[in-house]
């Protein structure tokens, strides 16, 4: 079915404005997910804070690479399992 002279266009822009919305959306995950590995670090980036500072508070999860988040995750894991093995062996006696 052929359209009118004048509507042709309008599907491809929807299709494009979406594109676009969907490219900005994916970019902020990407930026979080992978802690602004993808932009290049040059003589620009921000100072880093004071050793102190670094050991007071906890690292930021978003901040983190994601060997080290899954390193984590592989640990907590790992320690449930240890503790619910502990309880069972509680319970067994």
């Amino acid at each position: 079915m052929r359209t009118p002279r004048g509507e042709g266009g309008w599907g491809l822009l929807i299709v494009l404005l979406a594109l676009a919305i969907v490219a900005f959306l994916a970019r902020d995950a990407l930026t979080a997910y992978l802690g602004g590995a993808t932009r290049a670090a040059g003589p620009a980036a921000a100072p880093a804070a004071p050793a102190h500072d670094r050991a007071a508070a906890p690292p930021d999860p978003v901040m983190q690479r994601p060997v080290e988040r899954a390193r984590g995750v592989e640990e907590t894991v790992t320690r449930g399992a240890a503790e619910r093995a502990r309880a069972l062996e509680e319970r067994g006696r």
